[in-house]
C-alpha cells in the first residue's frame, strides 16, 4: 500500500474526490441495463418474469463481493482494489457491447454488476482519510454523489443513445478504463502508514464472524436491506415497470414508440434514484439534529446509549419506507401514474433516510471494527435487490409486490429491530456466541 511516499503528495479532498469519481462511474455501469431494459425486452421479447430476472441479477453477485472487496480494501488499500474493480468490470462492459445472444450479454452483465461491490471500498478508502467529527457528512457525501449515478443513467443514456445499448456499454466501459488508471495513479490507501497497518490488522476471520453473529448488527444489516437493498433492487426494476405497468397511461402523454417509451419511463425511474442519492447527506444531518435534540419517540428502543436518538431517526425512516411502499400498490392499482411518480419522490427520500441513518450508527456502535461491520452490513443487505425484483416479476399483478413486500418482510423486520435495539448497554456484544467465545479471552 502507498502511504508514506506518497502521502505529502496528495490531500483528503482529492482521495474524497477519486473515491466519489469512481463509485458514480461504477454505479452508472452497474445500472445502465435498467436503464435500457425496454430495448433489451423488446429485442429478445422478454416476459414480465424474465424483466424481473434481469433486474434482480444486477445483484446476484454484490453480498459476497462487498464482503471480500471490504476486506481487499483493508488488506492491499482501497486504491487498488478500486482500480481493479473499474478495470475488471469496464472490459466485461465492453465485452457485453459484443455479445451475440441473449445469454451472452445477460451473463456479461452480471458481471459488469459487479461494480456495485465499490461501495464498501469507498467507505473505507474515505474513512481513513477523515476524522470522526466529520465523518458523517464526507461518508454521507460520498455515497449521495456515488448513487447520483444510478439516477443518471436512467435519465441520460436514453436520451443520448436512444436504444442503442451496445454503444453504450462500450463507451462506460472504455471509461472505466481510464478511471481505473487513475485511481491507481493518485490513489493513496490512508493518510498516515499507521492507519492503513490497523485497518489490515483487524481483517482477520475471527473478527469478521463476530461481528456477524451480533444481533445488533443483523438488524442493521436487515434495516440497508429495507433502505439501499431496496433502492438497487427499485433502480433495476421501475423503468420497466413503468415501461409495462402504466403503458396506457405513457402513451397518453403523447409518448410512442420504444424510443419515447423507453425515455419516459426512465425519467419516472429516475425520481427514486435522484432524490435516494441527493437527501442522503440530509439524513446524516438529520441523525445528527435528533442526537443533539435528544428525540426519542418510539418504545422498547434504547434511550441511554450515547447515541440512541440515532436509533430512533433510523426506526423512523424504516416505517416511512412501509407506508410508501403500500402507496405505490395503491396508486398502481388505480392507474395513477401522476400519484404514483409524486409517491415515488417521497419514497425516495424515505429510502435516503434509511440508508444515511444507518451508517450514522454503524462506525458509532462498532468502532473497534467498523470494516467488518461495514463490509456485513453493505454487502449481505444487497440481497434485498435480488428478492424485490423477483417477487415484483412472478407476482400475477405487476402493481401488488410492493405492498406484498411491505407487509410480509417489512414489517417482521421493523419489529426485530425493535427487539434488538432495546439493550441499554453494549448492543453490539449481545449475539450467537459470547465475545470470549470469537476473539479469545484477551478480548
Amino acid at each position: 500500500m502507498r502511504v508514506s511516499t506518497r502521502a505529502s503528495r496528495t490531500n483528503k479532498t482529492e482521495q474524497f474526490i477519486l473515491a466519489s469519481m469512481g463509485f458514480f462511474w461504477c454505479f452508472l455501469m452497474w445500472f445502465a441495463s435498467a436503464a435500457f431494459s425496454p430495448s433489451i425486452a423488446e429485442d429478445y421479447g422478454l416476459s414480465i418474469a424474465q424483466l424481473g430476472i434481469l433486474a434482480s441479477s444486477a445483484i446476484w453477485l454484490a453480498p459476497v463481493g462487498r464482503i471480500v472487496a471490504g476486506w481487499a480494501a483493508d488488506r492491499i488499500g482501497a486504491p487498488n482494489t478500486f482500480a481493479i474493480i473499474l478495470v475488471f468490470t469496464g472490459l466485461f462492459s465492453i465485452g457485453s457491447a459484443f455479445a451475440s445472444s441473449y445469454n451472452v450479454l445477460f451473463i456479461m452483465r452480471v458481471v459488469v454488476a459487479m461494480a456495485g461491490v465499490s461501495f464498501v471500498v469507498g467507505i473505507q478508502h474515505v474513512a481513513q482519510w477523515f476524522e470522526d467529527k466529520e465523518i458523517g457528512l464526507a461518508e454521507g457525501l460520498f455515497a449521495g454523489t456515488g448513487n447520483v449515478g444510478a439516477g443518471m443513467g436512467a435519465l441520460l443514456l436514453p436520451r443520448i443513445y436512444g436504444t442503442n445499448y451496445s454503444d453504450a456499454f462500450l463507451h462506460l466501459g472504455l471509461v472505466a478504463l481510464l478511471i481505473g488508471a487513475v485511481y491507481y495513479w493518485r490513489g493513496v490507501a490512508a493518510k498516515t502508514e499507521q492507519i492503513a497497518r490497523r485497518a489490515a490488522a483487524v481483517a482477520t476471520p475471527r473478527d469478521s464472524l463476530f461481528v456477524w453473529t451480533r444481533y445488533c448488527a443483523i438488524a442493521l444489516m436487515l434495516a440497508y436491506a429495507m433502505a439501499f437493498g431496496l433502492e438497487i433492487g427499485m433502480n433495476a426494476w421501475l423503468p420497466g415497470y413503468y415501461a409495462k405497468g402504466f403503458s396506457e397511461e405513457i402513451k397518453r402523454l403523447g409518448f410512442t414508440g420504444a424510443v419515447s417509451v423507453q425515455v419516459a419511463a426512465g425519467t419516472f425511474a429516475a425520481v427514486e434514484s435522484f432524490n435516494a442519492s441527493l437527501w442522503r447527506p440530509f439524513s446524516g444531518y438529520m441523525s445528527d439534529i435528533w442526537q443533539r435534540k435528544g428525540w426519542m419517540p418510539f418504545p422498547i428502543i434504547s434511550k441511554h446509549l450515547p447515541y440512541s436518538p440515532r436509533i430512533h431517526w433510523l426506526a423512523m425512516a424504516l416505517v416511512l419506507i412501509t407506508i410508501m411502499m403500500v402507496l405505490l400498490t395503491v396508486a398502481g392499482l388505480l392507474g395513477y401514474l401522476h400519484m404514483s411518480v409524486l409517491v415515488l419522490a417521497f419514497f425516495g427520500i424515505a429510502i435516503a433516510f434509511g440508508t444515511g441513518g444507518t451508517f450514522a450508527i454503524v462506525p458509532l456502535m462498532f468502532r473497534d471494527r467498523p470494516g467488518a461491520a461495514a463490509g456485513f452490513i453493505g454487502g449481505f443487505s444487497t440481497g434485498g435487490g435480488i428478492i424485490y425484483p423477483l417477487v415484483y416479476g412472478f407476482l400475477p399483478n405487476i402493481h401488488m409486490g410492493y405492498a406484498f413486500v411491505a407487509l410480509s418482510m417489512f414489517i417482521p423486520i421493523i419489529l426485530f429491530y425493535f427487539w434488538t435495539m432495546r439493550y441499554e448497554r453494549h448492543p453490539e456484544e449481545h449475539g450467537m456466541g459470547s465475545k470470549e467465545h470469537w476473539l479469545g479471552t484477551a478480548a
